[in-house]
């Protein structure tokens, strides 16, 4: 789908395909040359204070509690903080 180059080296998405990347006003873009093509790359930035979320450690300890949850593997819920901990110790 063609689209014109402004005088300010802009250019704008296609709405077709704006929707479907889930993109919003404001978002940024990588932006890649691979050989003669121009390569545009969504990229949603994660506020600083919440980068250890996405780290491959955690995202590791992630994917097995959803895996334990999946097999029935939890324990709780839990009225006081002591019995969360009593249980813990077992």
């Amino acid at each position: 789908m063609p689209v014109k180059i402004g005088p300010k080296h802009q250019i704008t998405i296609p709405k077709e395909i704006f929707t479907s990347l889930r993109l919003n006003v404001g978002d940024f873009i990588n932006t890649e040359v691979r050989g003669n093509v121009i390569v545009l790359i969504p990229k949603k930035l994660v506020p600083k204070d919440q980068e250890w979320f996405w780290t491959e450690e955690w995202q590791k300890k992630e994917r097995e509690a959803d895996e334990a949850i999946k097999k029935g593997e939890i324990i709780g819920p839990f009225k006081k903080a002591s019995e969360a901990v009593k249980a813990l110790k077992k």
